[in-house]
């Protein structure tokens, strides 16, 4: 997206009327963060560009050196010259003009023209660690950024990333990684289109586009849930099933969605179709399912709407209940295919017991699951809670927190349709006291109306998980400014071959009793 700078000759009569600032974006908790800036620490503060033309990637300021002939010192506050946003990736990339002087040898998976600028620690790992990428669509998707590096240098970049971004709060532990770190997602979205001989193909959107890439073996999805996605392609022709076209609304399939339950192997297909009318649906359920036994349920989601988002309102269960159930740290769980699930089971254990074990529960405290979704880690910590709440706006999320609290004969736990925010600052007028919070919010964290009621409420201890390294150093950042202490950090890679990080934060009010 280009940027017109507006000419500074301007009469009169033609005024630019700029737009009015929102409440939002005047306050100061945004200064530093919002959907289109990230956090960022002080020492890559001289590489954001203001001029970027994207919003995910750091890049360099059409006036910097090439790292390997500068260092990264931080950027005067006073600076105009200082850029605002970006996020730590492993390359940063634009085009020069002309080669740099002296330059240094270039990874191989760094395209001619364009160079990486990142502290000289990256750089070091990405020489020590080079591996060749193992997909053939490395580099298009966008999926998998570290596949340029063995799995002992991807942790050690997640390590130093998460470290420089968490340094002003203390020490993270080193990463927890996996045994295993291939095919660990247990939700896998496929999407289908045509080749240029116009022959059908499955795979994914190339990055910042919507054309699809063929994907017949991700190395990261389910192998399983690989082998149904090429199964429906095959059927598709045989029962004139053609892939959605979302720049004519034509065509019919848009999605093809799965979850598999780590625990019991349990199957869910949800056919995402952009319109009701589903030709000979049954034949073709029957034709999958004896492909697939293993298969559960099937689900038929219906978005005729012409929008990013892959699910529908409504819903038919073509197949089976509808749902599958899996088992997390001991616990059962109901999935119905809009349900919030972690999609690495393995290491959303060992996070989840280490976001309990920080908690120090004793069996008598009051304990708030915020952002709970199905209630995942309220249901988990009830075991050894004297009472938990579960505040999610999703209504069909709380519906499965509800069925799952009872089918997993526990009392000590209820859940609310409601704003997490306007319920901790109706318990704070209630005069009601909570001992312990977990807050698990998206990646981009949370708000500041909501660190504001949470600091209004007071909790002795706070649990934070989170999976966007960036927003979480912008919240530490406040609730450290407002009463709280950060205790202990840890990180986990939940999302192997990627570069995104997953951490818990243990945080106690200052001056509370606890045993932190």
């Amino acid at each position: 997206m280009d940027k017109k700078k507006s000419s500074p000759k301007s009469s009169s009569k033609s005024k630019s009327k700029k737009p009015k600032p929102s409440q939002k974006q005047n306050s100061p908790f945004y200064e530093a963060f919002d959907k289109k800036k990230k956090f960022i620490p002080k020492a890559y503060e001289d590489l954001w560009d203001d001029e970027s033309d994207y919003d995910d990637e750091i890049v360099a300021p059409q006036s910097a050196k090439p790292s390997h002939v500068r260092s990264a010192k931080p950027a005067s506050s006073t600076s105009s010259d200082t850029p605002s946003h970006g996020k730590a990736k492993l390359y940063h990339e634009r085009k020069v003009d002309k080669k740099p002087q002296n330059s240094a040898p270039r990874n191989k998976y760094v395209k001619p023209g364009q160079f990486e600028i990142e502290s000289a620690v990256i750089r070091r790992i990405a020489k020590q660690f080079a591996s060749e990428p193992k997909c053939g669509v490395f580099g298009k998707c966008g999926g998998c950024q570290l596949q340029h590096l063995t799995y002992e240098g991807q942790l050690k970049y997640k390590d130093h990333k998460i470290g420089e971004l968490l340094e002003p709060f203390g020490k993270v532990a080193p990463i927890i990684g996996m045994d295993k770190p291939k095919h660990y997602r247990n939700k896998v979205l496929a999407t289908y289109g045509y080749d240029k001989n116009g022959k059908y193909i499955s795979g994914i959107y190339e990055e910042h586009t919507h054309k699809v890439i063929p994907i017949k073996n991700c190395m990261i999805q389910d192998e399983k849930a690989n082998a149904i996605i090429d199964t429906v392609k095959s059927l598709m022709p045989s029962f004139k099933l053609t892939p959605y076209n979302e720049d004519y609304d034509t065509g019919f399939l848009r999605h093809v969605m799965i979850r598999k339950g780590h625990v019991s192997g349990d199957i869910m297909v949800v056919i995402i179709g952009g319109s009701p009318i589903f030709p000979s649906k049954n034949n073709f359920v029957k034709a999958l399912v004896k492909e697939h036994p293993e298969i559960t349920t099937v689900v038929f989601n219906v978005n005729n709407r012409r929008t990013s988002m892959v699910l529908g309102p409504n819903e038919t269960v073509l197949y089976g209940k509808g749902y599958i159930e899996d088992t997390l740290c001991d616990t059962v769980f109901r999935l119905s295919p809009k349900s919030f699930y972690q999609i690495n089971s393995v290491q959303t254990e060992k996070l989840y017991h280490k976001a309990i074990e920080l908690a120090g529960l004793t069996g008598k405290e009051n304990v708030l699951d915020a952002y709970c979704g199905i209630g995942t880690i309220g249901l988990i910590a009830s075991h050894k809670a004297g009472e938990v709440i579960g505040v999610e706006l999703n209504k069909d999320a709380v519906k499965d927190a509800i069925f799952n609290a009872k089918n997993n004969h526990i009392s000590n736990a209820r859940f609310f349709q409601a704003d997490a925010s306007d319920f901790m600052l109706e318990l704070e007028e209630a005069g009601e006291s909570l001992d312990v919070v977990f807050m698990d919010p998206p990646r981009s964290g949370s708000d500041e109306r909501f660190l504001s009621s949470l600091v209004k409420l007071g909790p002795k201890t706070v649990v934070y998980v989170s999976c966007g390294p960036e927003s979480l150093a912008r919240d530490l950042k406040y609730l450290v400014n407002n009463g709280y202490k950060v205790k202990e950090m840890h990180a986990y890679d939940m999302f192997p071959w990627t570069e995104h990080v997953e951490a818990v934060v243990l945080m106690t009010r200052s001056g509370s009793n606890t045993k932190k």
